[in-house]
């Protein structure tokens, strides 16, 4: 494993952590609103946060096993964890 690839999985790592923020305030926003409704903007909102819970887990974890993977440092992983606490 040399630095061009510990070098990539960081970058990737920093990308993730920025998208899964994203994700983590589209999901945040969905469950502010509330919805309990069975129409369809409702069953399509309970859908699409569904599907974002799910990508936050698997972005989670993708960076803790790139993490572990290329040792980076525990700032990443606890970062993304933190994101998706809020």
């Amino acid at each position: 494993m040399g630095d061009c690839e510990r070098a990539q999985a960081a970058e990737l790592v920093r990308a993730l952590c920025h998208q899964l923020r994203e994700m983590t305030t589209q999901l945040n926003r969905h469950q502010r609103q509330g919805v309990t409704g069975t129409n369809g903007r409702a069953c399509a909102i309970r859908l699409e946060a569904a599907a974002l819970r799910k990508d936050i887990r698997e972005a989670q974890k993708l960076i803790d096993l790139l993490c572990r993977h290329y040792y980076l440092g525990g700032d990443a992983a606890d970062a993304a964890r933190a994101i998706s606490s809020v």
